[in-house]
């Protein structure tokens, strides 16, 4: 929305930590343009993602159309309807065609059946989205690329320290794009990175968030994409906290499976055993013995005072802006059937357990009032 954002106090790095970096920054007056403290962070991600080749950039929507347009691809992209739009924007900025496709129930990502089905000579690349923070089947979305010789670009927003039984979820594909935007489990208050899967594709992103400068010449039509100095120091103070964060995020996520047990008709979200979590956000079904519809639901409890969101909704095809575009006329039964009951609790570090009891309170007061 275009709301300000307000972040609670976990969100920003200690002052006695950061305000060491400012200094640096101040005495250097290097404020941009990959300068020694944007090479830190970038180091020490990489580190802690466990994946060789970090590229930062500005935000996630850039990191999405330098990974595209490093592959230097034309046609149709394939993505899901249900995600942020930023999703889809960046395949249009890219100078590219999205192409939606239903999602799987439980997971709600990308179905690689119906992926598989909807691919046409126009198609290029796909680009699958790890909602949630809940994997995408990545090994099926690889052997479809693989038979139809498409690129594949996750788009990993939601999807930070996210690892599976083979390492971190951020390997597969041609690029993975993270988000570290002030509502994500780990932030810069504006950012995002490119996971590269080679040296040879990280240089070439690394060009083209800099306006596809290399030494003096432009040797490519690339963008201003770059992290400032500023954010980066904001990234390697809260790096060194976010897994106590994500653990505290956790037990926001326990409290609130137990307090829904005396709550029919609201379902969570199930993770598989085999894939880690960030705890990003509590995603609800809203199923119908619960008394109320979704929408009714949400507007009742604002009216509390608790303010849940519609994560995703509408869907993306439905917005104006893509309305009447290439698969926006399809039926989606899965994705409809999920953004119509689909309610994002908040949960942060600093919610209480008062403050989650509230929350269920007011789903409860929701249906008889």
């Amino acid at each position: 929305t275009d709301e300000p954002l307000y972040v609670t106090k976990s969100w920003l790095p200690p002052l006695e930590e950061l305000a060491p970096l400012l200094e640096e920054i101040w005495r250097n007056r290097v404020l941009s343009n990959a300068g020694p403290i944007h090479q830190r962070f970038e180091l020490a991600l990489s580190e802690y993602l466990g994946v060789p080749y970090v590229s930062l950039v500005a935000n996630a929507t850039q990191g999405l159309v330098v990974a595209l347009r490093r592959l230097k691809l034309e046609g149709e992209v394939i993505t899901t309807p249900f995600t942020f739009v930023a999703t889809a924007h960046a395949i249009v900025e890219a100078g590219l065609r999205p192409v939606f496709v239903d999602v799987q129930p439980g997971t709600f990502a990308l179905d690689p059946d119906q992926l598989e089905a909807s691919i046409t000579p126009r198609t290029c690349a796909v680009m699958p989205v790890h909602c949630f923070g809940y994997a995408c089947d990545v090994e099926r979305m690889a052997a479809v690329a693989a038979r139809h010789n498409l690129r594949v670009i996750y788009d990993a927003a939601h999807a930070f320290g996210i690892r599976d039984s083979g390492g971190s979820v951020l390997r597969h594909g041609d690029a993975s794009v993270l988000s570290f935007h002030a509502t994500k489990v780990f932030t810069t208050f504006e950012g995002g990175a490119v996971v590269s899967p080679d040296s040879a594709s990280k240089e070439a992103i690394d060009q083209l968030r800099n306006f596809g400068f290399r030494g003096e010449s432009v040797e490519a039509i690339g963008t201003n994409a770059k992290m400032n100095e500023f954010s980066a120091a904001v990234g390697l103070v809260l790096l060194r906290h976010v897994d106590r964060l994500i653990a505290e995020r956790g037990e926001c996520d326990r409290v609130y499976r137990e307090l829904l047990r005396e709550v029919p008709g609201v379902t969570p979200l199930v993770w598989p055993a085999d894939q880690s979590r960030n705890y990003y956000n509590f995603p609800v079904l809203i199923e119908d013995d619960f008394g109320i519809s979704c929408e009714e639901l949400v507007l009742r409890m604002r009216r509390r005072g608790v303010f849940a969101r519609r994560y995703f909704h509408p869907l993306l095809c439905d917005f104006p802006a893509y309305r009447g575009g290439p698969g926006a006329e399809a039926a989606f039964p899965v994705a409809r059937d999920v953004a119509s009951r689909i309610l994002c609790l908040p949960l942060h570090p600093d919610l209480s357990r008062s403050d989650q009891c509230r929350v269920i309170d007011s789903m409860r007061s929701a249906v008889v009032s």
